[in-house]
């Protein structure tokens, strides 16, 4: 017999987290999902509306606990379906967009224009006009861009809501937002043209995940709305500190665990991945606890802070409240074993790595996929990357080296959890000519009623 080449690596397990009702899915109603995948086509998005209901009230509670004021803004670029929007809409969440489709949906989703935040740098003349036209809040990344939307204002005989949007001491360099000085034209253009802007306040972007940077770039915000009070704008008492707020997709110590072992190994083609995603992170609502109780001024907390102040806060959300609230079905299209050969297989399934976008950002998305197959488990893992089915020898839906229970067939279909967040659609594309995927809406039934769905957009 041949002994397995040294390719062939024991693949790291990195088991992802499941929602109770995404389990229950998975468990009860896997004929429904199958049906669903074979009628609508592969890859099939799920999402999951009621569990981003649920993640919107477990970040309100989070805020409210930590003595802070904060409305939440869910980040539409996040995901594109309409279901979202909705959900939205009838808890009083509002939306942050950054193009005219995004506003046009988020208007269209029930969402009204007070509660929407238009954010992205350098905004076009169209997305001005709108926002003002339905009294958005827009976050102004430059004095052009300022002396524009005021322009703007002007010609509709309304005035326009505005943050500033500043730059940190932390990230001096980012391309987003003013300058020290920038900002304090900025201000001073505010007060010059009142008629037709109302400075509310500031925002800021930030790059990564810390809690202490984005806590203290808060902090900063809040001297920026002071200061700003001192010169006449007596109306800046927001301070909006984005999103960035991490999600948890597998137990830190399968993480951690992972981090130690990883190499290109481990990967289709000895794939060398420099950077991922904190898939082990804490929970989001922690974080917020954690911005929230920072110590800023010698021990005070920055919630404390805000509220002496009268300082409410603005969140903007987007992989957070989509946590857990959607996963994405592919169906096995081939199998091509080379164990003997190479140590692992190569699964082949319909679609292509494009409606799994962490490749867009270089790196590859780790969280285990589930095998839905009739086929027992095996005595050993069955190793095996997976591949999407275009022409394109970088289509890997997964780089790295899976351990499947059992043999993959053709046929069986494979799950990715927790897809909802960037993952589904920021990096879509129907090349081939391929149908962009679709997205099925699913309701759990009450009292043991079967899944209610419908196509995400139906009416």
């Amino acid at each position: 017999m041949l002994e397995r080449p040294t390719a062939g690596v024991r693949p790291l397990a990195l088991t992802a987290l499941r929602h109770p009702t995404v389990s229950r899915l998975l468990a009860d109603h896997r004929v429904l999902l199958a049906d669903l995948l074979d009628g609508l086509g592969s890859p099939l998005h799920i999402v999951l509306p009621e569990i981003f209901e649920e993640n919107v009230a477990a970040l309100r509670r989070a805020f409210a606990e930590a003595g802070a004021t904060a409305d939440l803004l869910f980040a539409k670029k996040a995901n594109k379906a309409d279901c979202y929007a909705t959900s939205a809409a009838a808890l009083g969440v509002g939306i942050d967009v950054a193009s005219t489709p995004e506003l046009v949906k988020a208007l269209a989703g029930g969402v009204p224009g007070h509660r929407i935040g238009v954010s992205g740098p350098e905004k076009d003349d169209t997305l001005h006009a709108l926002a003002v036209q339905h009294g958005c809040l827009v976050a102004v990344d430059s004095v052009s861009e300022l002396r524009r939307l005021a322009a703007t204002a002007r010609g509709a005989r309304r005035r326009a809501a505005v943050l500033l949007r500043t730059r940190t001491a932390g990230q001096p360099r980012s391309r987003f937002g003013l300058s020290a000085a920038e900002r304090a034209t900025a201000v001073g253009l505010c007060g010059e043209l009142r008629d037709h802007i109302g400075l509310l306040g500031f925002s800021f972007h930030l790059n990564g995940y810390s809690t202490a940077e984005r806590a203290t770039a808060a902090d900063e915000m809040i001297e920026h709305c002071l200061d700003a009070r001192r010169r006449g704008s007596l109306s800046a008492e927001v301070v909006d500190i984005g999103g960035g707020l991490p999600v948890r997709y597998v137990e830190p110590r399968l993480w951690d665990a992972f981090l130690e072992q990883n190499g290109p190994a481990h990967y289709h083609a000895g794939k060398d991945f420099k950077d991922f995603y904190p898939y082990g992170g804490q929970p989001a609502a922690q974080a917020v606890r954690e911005i929230m109780a920072h110590p800023v001024d010698g021990g005070e907390s920055l919630s404390a802070k805000a509220g002496r102040h009268g300082i409410r806060f603005l969140a903007e959300p987007g992989r957070a409240l989509l946590d857990q609230a959607g996963f994405t079905l592919y169906r096995v299209q081939q199998v091509d074993d080379r164990r003997d050969a190479d140590g692992y297989a190569i699964v082949t399934v319909a679609g292509s790595s494009f409606s799994l976008s962490e490749q867009w950002f270089n790196s590859d998305y780790l969280p285990d996929p589930l095998l839905l197959s009739a086929q027992p488990a095996a005595d050993e893992p069955f190793p095996a990357c997976v591949a999407g089915s275009t022409c394109l020898e970088s289509d890997l839906v997964t780089w790295r080296k899976i351990g499947f229970p059992r043999p993959v067939r053709r046929g069986d279909h494979l799950v990715y959890l927790n897809t909802a967040g960037y993952q589904m659609d920021s990096n879509e594309s129907p090349f081939h000519d391929a149908a962009l995927p679709l997205k099925a809406v699913l309701r759990l039934g009450d009292g043991g009623a079967p899944p209610r769905w419908r196509l995400d957009g139906a009416r």
